[in-house]
């Protein structure tokens, strides 16, 4: 049976009176893809940001693979094995894509030094994975700068990959791509489900039926409805508060 790789407990967070995150709650299993959904303004990012220490939670708390990480700071939420993906892309954009993903696999604290020392077994084994698993192999000795806007997204998340992260906070991951690329991107994810636990925020809705194992729903901060595509569709107050009369397109 899968454990549990993130338990949210009624997480919160009130600014000056306005609570952004209300007494939030839901468990991720390990490599399990979950994605995210509600209206601007629902709470999402604000979500992300509690779980990854960028925003200090009023209440509630955070455990990972059963240790608690409530308003650890960003850095040390990181080395626990949380990873973090924004809308626009982090990477280093004047190295190559080989570069970026070895500076990602090493562990020195140096990019520079990354980039100088030779890499050990295990960490060449983690390169080959990362390249395989993000089918960026063309493109290892293309500088960052000119890839694609997929080519770049596919990076950063080969980047996370790379870095450890055993649960990667994705935040609307296909956010400007082609129909193409977006197709990719979901291919992508299927490929890192099992391995890796995902949470997706993203509205586009094709993208979300390929990947989704299960969709949780916020609105106005709280959580409103939780259950498999179909079940979220039905549900008379999804359809109320987001979706509209129509359901899930």
């Amino acid at each position: 049976m899968a454990q549990n790789a993130l338990v949210i407990d009624g997480i919160g967070v009130d600014f000056s009176g306005f609570k952004a995150v209300d007494g939030f709650s839901t468990v991720i299993e390990e490599g399990e893809v979950r994605v995210l959904l509600g209206a601007n303004g629902a709470g999402k990012t604000t979500l992300m940001d509690l779980i990854s220490g960028k925003t200090k939670s009023t209440e509630g708390s955070v455990h990972l693979f059963g240790r608690e990480i409530t308003n650890l700071e960003e850095h040390q939420i990181a080395q626990a094995g949380v990873g973090r993906k924004f809308q626009i892309p982090s990477v280093f954009r004047d190295l190559t894509v080989r570069e970026n993903l070895i500076v990602a696999c090493a562990r020195q604290p140096s990019v520079l030094g990354n980039l100088r020392l030779r890499r050990n077994a295990a960490e060449r084994r983690r390169f080959d994975e990362v390249v395989e698993l993000t089918a960026l192999g063309d493109v290892l000795d293309r500088v960052a700068g000119v890839l694609s806007h997929g080519q770049t997204q596919w990076l950063e998340l080969g980047m996370l990959i790379g870095q450890g992260a055993r649960v990667m906070l994705l935040d609307e991951p296909t956010a400007g791509m082609t129909v193409g690329e977006t197709m990719k991107t979901a291919a992508l994810i299927n490929r890192l489900r099992g391995d890796y636990t995902m949470l997706v925020v993203e509205h586009d809705m094709a993208f979300v039926r390929e990947i989704a194992s299960k969709i949780t729903v916020m609105h106005l901060g709280k959580h409103l409805a939780e259950g498999r595509v179909e079940q979220i569709e039905q549900n008379p107050a999804v359809r109320e508060a987001y979706l509209g009369s129509g359901g899930i397109h």
